[in-house]
């Protein structure tokens, strides 16, 4: 088929503009782009920290919080034990005992040796060691003699609270 004359066939593209034409879109910015980035890069790792150390900062104030609650609920179940043990309420001291020490000793057999054995005067309570569960107990008896014992501690399954287990 003949061409129209000066024309061009209507399925080819024309020709592209010569040289000092603007072409039709604006070049990509090229300063400021590396500062840019960086700032990019800076900022999200300024938010990695803030969110990766206020994470390990909870853990952290967990962790404490949850020795100072095994420290206090050690040292108030062994200063009941013993309260209840110079008072002569030795069934209130059973009471205090973990399910295994129950186990190991009736409440009647408890409270037989528990009544032999020399009277306590008064005690004072240590701090709790967190690593073996254990509270010294510094105990003076009514005769005058004193001791050092042991209180091992254990949590109890039903209530998650710190129970006696066994004096030594």
């Amino acid at each position: 088929m003949p061409h129209p004359p000066g024309g061009s066939d209507p399925g080819v593209p024309a020709p592209p503009a010569g040289p000092g034409v603007a072409p039709p879109f604006a070049a990509p910015p090229t300063e400021g782009g590396r500062s840019r980035l960086w700032l990019g890069l800076g900022a999200g790792a300024l938010a990695l920290v803030l969110c990766c150390g206020g994470g390990g900062t909870a853990m952290v104030g967990l962790l404490v919080s949850g020795v100072q609650a095994i420290d206090e609920q050690g040292r108030t179940v062994s200063g009941d034990y013993y309260r209840a043990l110079a008072d002569g309420e030795f069934g209130r001291a059973y009471d205090q005992l973990c399910e295994d020490a129950r186990r190991r000793e009736s409440r009647q057999e408890f409270e037989r040796r528990a009544a032999a054995e020399p009277q306590i005067s008064s005690y004072r309570v240590g701090e709790v060691d967190t690593t073996t569960l254990t509270v010294p107990v510094d105990v003076t008896f009514s005769g005058g003699g004193q001791e050092r014992q042991q209180v091992v501690l254990q949590q109890s399954q039903q209530t998650g609270g710190m129970e006696v287990c066994g004096v030594n």
